[in-house]
This record gives structure tokens, sequence and C-alpha cells, in this order.
């Protein structure tokens, strides 16, 4: 097994954590609820990011084997957080698809179908609510 990142504390609630493979940085800030300046993603953030981008990434495989246009479809994550312990309770993912993307029901239901199959939706506890839209 190969290692797939390295991680840094720099100080002051921030961490700088670098894609081995590629030198890709992010830096996490610990978030302004949390005693941090919420200047970077916190690492819940990233978690709740990594749903969306997994979802949109496995539906951009389906589209791009079947030819269907999905380019600059946006999707917005909501974290909620609870207490007691301090974790992740929801995440909400919302698609918003251009306007004239031309995809008929068939192809749609089959995108959303390959959204609820990423590797991190079926990685994230099931406890953590996953509420998802899909704006057409």
């Amino acid at each position: 097994m190969m290692p797939l990142s390295e991680i840094i504390y720099e100080g002051g609630l921030r961490t700088t954590a670098t894609h081995l493979a590629s030198g890709t940085v992010i830096e996490t800030d610990a978030p302004v609820d949390n005693n941090g300046k919420g200047e970077r993603f916190s690492p819940t953030d990233l978690v709740a990011s990594a749903l969306g981008s997994c979802m949109l990434t496995i539906m951009g495989i389906k589209a791009r084997d079947n030819q269907w246009p999905i380019e600059n479809t946006k999707v917005t994550i909501t974290k909620i957080m609870g207490t007691d312990p301090r974790r992740i309770t929801e995440i909400h993912v919302t698609f918003d698809f251009p306007a004239g993307h031309g995809l008929d029901q068939k192809a749609r239901t089959i995108l959303e179908r390959a959204a609820h199959t990423c590797p991190v939706a079926n990685s994230i506890h099931p406890d953590i609510k996953q509420v998802v839209v899909f704006n057409w």
C-alpha cells in the first residue's frame, strides 16, 4: 500500500495536506464555532464536500459513457453539526443542472441512482442523514 497524503500541523488550528501523487495542497482551519478562524475548509467541511464531489464525479462517468451533457452542473453543500458528541449529523446536497441540458426522464433517473452509489455516500455512517435534491 502506498501513502495517499501527508498532513502537517501548521499551528493555530491549521493543517496542510499534500496529495503525494500530484503535489496538490489543501489547507484546513478549525471553524469559528470550534475555536478556529474559519478561513479555510474545516475537516468536516471536506467530508461534506467530498460527498457532493463524489456524487457528481460518478454522475460524470455515467454522463460521459452515454454522451449526456452535464457540464456546469452546480452542487451546493450544507453541513449540519450536532453536539454531544460534536459531529456531522446531516449533509444536504443540492444539484442544479444547467438549463437546456435536454436529458429525458430515463437519463435523469440513471444519473440520480448513480449519485447515490458513490463510494463516499456508501462510506458515511448511516446515522449521518444525507438529503439529496436534484433540480433539473
